[in-house]
């Protein structure tokens, strides 16, 4: 045992403080450093998009963006600068749309059943439920896909959408039952699996002593546990709708699967019929673009794409250290 230990040892000797400091501090900046030069490489090979639609002018709206698209895909090898020309506001709308949806919904959802596994779930249901909460937040999202698209598109088409319906937009758009709603409905579902497994490890690390000092200056159950439990948590809270929001912006298969896919800008103005209508997201649309990647139009704004969805993490990720800052002092840090 001992000469097993000894083989264990760095053939130096251990660190010291200082040595691992350096070495740790060494990997960490080349993360960094792999991070930032990912963000070049992507911004560089994107820069012909960014260069003729005059920067962020093709986040704006106006012609169809799906016939811009395909039109990138006939140009030659040396195409001209109007072979460029993108307005892909349908497609920041769309994944703007079923995130912000998803993450608000799912995230309710998620901390009310939080509470539920650790405050009120008896033990045995806690020790069944918490692994299966964990299980469902590894599955791959091709799988729910497949049940939006074979089992709750199918539904929504046939019980949901009236022949009326169909007909009042049956010149712009064709409703099959996928499109907004089951995106969102399945993107929820995906993502809040996610949301529940980091606050339940927050709720069950706030020291039980804290609630019952606030059970005995004259607080019941639940005031206890939302004054003190769930407000010691939002740290925890925070990090789980940066992450989910994180997942939700970067699908791209099962959006692809269940939204209808099409560059299409929803309208609320049309009523019930509005949650009936097609999307199709950033990330779904570098998917589908991916076998005329060597279209030189193409290749670039797909990568224009990429380039939004990590400035989007960036901002995402940032704006949620910030916002834990304050919450930090009060709460458990995650």
């Amino acid at each position: 045992m001992s000469s097993f230990a000894v083989r264990l040892r760095p053939a130096g000797g251990p660190w010291t403080d200082r040595q691992a400091a350096w070495r740790l501090g060494a990997v960490a900046c080349l993360v960094l450093l792999i991070i930032v030069l990912m963000v070049v490489f992507v911004a560089v090979r994107a820069w012909p998009t960014l260069q003729h639609n005059g920067g962020l002018a093709w986040l704006g709206h106006g012609g169809d963006v799906d016939r811009q698209v395909n039109g990138m895909i006939t140009t030659s090898r040396t195409p001209p600068a109007t072979a460029y020309h993108l307005k892909a506001w349908p497609l920041v709308y769309g994944t703007l749309l079923t995130t912000l949806v998803a993450v608000a919904v799912g995230l309710v959802f998620a901390v009310f059943s939080a509470i539920f596994i650790v405050e009120f779930a008896p033990r045995r249901l806690r020790t069944v439920v918490v692994p299966a909460v964990r299980l469902l937040a590894a599955v791959p999202s091709v799988i729910y896909g497949l049940i939006g698209i074979l089992v709750l598109a199918p539904f929504v088409g046939r019980h949901l959408i009236t022949p009326e319906r169909r007909a009042s937009v049956q010149f712009i758009v064709q409703l099959d039952g996928t499109g907004v709603l089951v995106a969102v409905v399945i993107l929820t579902v995906m993502i809040t699996p996610i949301m529940i497994a980091i606050i339940v490890d927050a709720l069950i690390a706030i020291p039980s002593g804290w609630r019952e000092g606030a059970s005995a200056l004259g607080a019941n159950r639940w005031e206890a546990i939302w004054g003190v439990s769930v407000r010691a948590a939002r740290p925890a809270i925070v990090a789980a709708a940066v992450l989910a929001t994180a997942r939700a912006l970067g699908e791209a298969v099962m959006i692809s699967m269940v939204s209808g896919s099409r560059g299409f800008s929803p309208k609320p103005q049309d009523g019930v019929t509005f949650l009936f209508e097609p999307i199709r997201s950033l990330a779904a649309s570098m998917v589908e673009n991916v076998d005329a990647i060597n279209a030189p139009a193409i290749r670039s704004t797909v990568y224009a794409f990429a380039l939004l969805l990590l400035l989007s993490s960036l901002v995402l990720s940032i704006g949620g250290y910030v916002a834990k800052l304050p919450m930090r002092r009060q709460g458990i840090r995650i």
